[in-house]
């Protein structure tokens, strides 16, 4: 068993090392053919700790065709104050007012409706406002969808994880995309089903995006990213994922209770809410993923060294996952307890899916 768990592993770690050679990374000095407008669409609920590096950002763009316009969703706390304060009268800056949600609507996919309606741009980004990106990252941006004719270029930023839980969840996200994700379907083939793209940063060319209606066409959808990229493949367009970590990183979570939240809304409906799904994913990770710290341990205890190595392949996977999209190194040991809180939380939202219970992100409800 123990030769089989190594062999498994050492295809595992293949697997991921080949599947990333069809992730392409943000060009360093991308040619573009022309500076088209683009339109940069910020949707905000309850985001004051974050105006201020999200405006900074934005500020610092050195792509000089572009107007920023960002929209206040009926936020609670002091993000228009802090709007105010870090704009400061720049004239590049538009702030709309979110009018009430409409029944069937997903809160951030109708701010992102009504931010499309006052856009002018050839190009709109939709960049969420705990994102912060260096200089060049809009023009990196386009000049890989204008290499590779994608109407759409979506990407995971490289993520900041201040809390424990967020240290254990935020940074699987890459893994799942490159371990589950075939992603020579997913870029280079118009296969609906191999789709991923990532609401943090969506950039869309506005004509492939008003052709299938926008996110109107996605407004019931928790996970509106996905599912406006694939509605683009269907159309017969071409949709990009791409590393975008050496550009743009995100801070998504303060508190383990945002961490929980954000993840419990989405986990379980990413799979399409599908018990079966669920189910075999608790075994592939308690079989493959936790299991082997359990087995390290026994073979520190009883000198059987080779117990140890399907833990070591584990941690190498997720290291060279870490490596590529520049997270922590040494988060790699932490797979087992990653992977454990994957299944928790998946398993919890599952549970309140079956019991019809409704998911709370940023004060509003969700089935």
């Amino acid at each position: 068993m123990i030769t089989a768990l190594i062999v498994i592993h050492i295809a595992f770690f293949l697997w991921i090392v080949f599947n990333r050679l069809f992730l392409p990374a943000l060009p360093k000095q991308p040619l573009v053919k022309a500076e088209p407008l683009v339109s940069i669409l910020v949707p905000m609920r309850n985001e004051e700790r974050n105006v201020p590096t999200i405006i900074r950002s934005l500020k610092e763009t050195d792509w000089e065709k572009a107007e920023f316009i960002l929209l206040n969703d009926q936020s609670t706390d002091g993000t228009q104050a802090a709007l105010d304060r870090e704009i400061a009268g720049d004239k590049r800056f538009t702030v709309l007012q979110g009018v009430e949600l409409p029944a069937e609507w997903i809160g951030k996919v109708h701010a992102c409706h009504q931010l499309q309606k006052h856009a002018s741009g050839d190009y709109l980004f939709f960049v969420d406002a705990d994102v912060r990106f260096r200089k060049q990252a809009v023009r990196q941006t386009i000049g890989l969808m204008e290499k590779r004719h994608a109407a759409l270029l979506s990407g995971f930023p490289a993520f900041e994880v201040p809390v424990f839980l967020s240290k254990l969840l935020v940074p699987m996200l890459h893994f799942v995309i490159l371990f589950h994700l075939p992603l020579a379907l997913a870029n280079y083939a118009k296969f609906p089903a191999a789709t991923a793209a990532n609401g943090m940063w969506m950039a869309f060319e506005r004509q492939a995006y008003e052709s299938i209606g926008g996110h109107e066409a996605v407004r019931t959808s928790l996970v509106e990213d996905v599912h406006i990229a694939r509605t683009l493949k269907q159309a017969g367009h071409r949709v990009l994922l791409a590393n975008i970590t050496a550009s743009v990183k995100c801070r998504m979570y303060e508190t383990p209770a945002e961490v929980w939240e954000g993840f419990l809304k989405n986990s379980y409906t990413g799979i399409g809410r599908s018990p079966l799904i669920a189910i075999l994913l608790t075994l592939f990770y308690s079989v493959f993923y936790i299991f082997p710290l359990l087995l390290a341990t026994a073979g520190l205890v009883t000198a059987n060294w080779i117990w140890l190595l399907p833990y070591a392949l584990t941690v190498l996977q997720r290291w060279y996952v870490d490596m590529v999209t520049n997270q922590r190194w040494y988060l790699a040991f932490l797979i087992p307890l990653q992977a454990a809180a994957m299944l928790a939380v998946m398993l919890t939202a599952m549970k309140k899916s079956l019991k019809n219970e409704s998911y709370t992100w940023k004060g509003r409800h969700y089935s």
